[in-house]
């Protein structure tokens, strides 16, 4: 998964590393998810988000102090984390009328699919940190070696008898 992860966050996009890892932490925070939100804060800011967006984003989007063009990504990403069932050729337009590719699109729904994915994991087997330990993690590590890094740091899983 974490080379999965990777290929969508820091692999070849239309989107900036940045942009990716704030449509993450974005779509952690609409889930309430405050491992996956305090740890990919940080990143995006790393990658030069400025890190206090994020209150403006969760209070509001369209006064968020972001580029015009993320909006309708993250109206977007909100509308399918929260009410999938609900999503319409209307939502993906928005993002191709603020001058996104088909290629953009596709990261996008990958992004936040992955994002509810982990957010689901994470919040699924009880990881349950306060908020500056999932900065620190996050800050630490994702910025510099990535996700492909940390699973080339897991120990190799050994075979099953059987």
């Amino acid at each position: 998964m974490l080379l999965l992860i990777d290929d969508i966050l820091r692999g070849e996009s239309p989107l900036t590393v940045a942009e990716r890892e704030l449509i993450f932490a974005y779509g952690s925070g609409q889930n309430a998810c405050n491992f996956c939100y305090h740890s990919h804060r940080p990143v995006a800011a790393a990658f030069g988000i400025d890190e206090t967006v994020f209150d403006e984003l969760m209070e509001d989007i369209d006064t968020a102090s972001i580029d015009e063009r993320l909006k309708p990504i993250l109206h977007f990403v909100r509308k399918l984390t929260q009410t999938p069932s609900r999503m319409t050729q209307a939502d993906a337009d928005a993002i191709f009328a603020a001058g996104w590719d088909e290629q953009a699109f596709v990261d996008i729904v990958s992004i936040c699919a992955i994002q509810n994915f982990f957010n689901r994991f994470v919040d699924g087997i009880g990881i349950d940190v306060d908020d500056e330990t999932a900065r620190r993690t996050g800050a630490a590590l994702l910025p510099t070696i990535g996700y492909a890094g940390i699973a080339e740091r897991l120990p190799a899983e050994e075979p099953q008898a059987g």
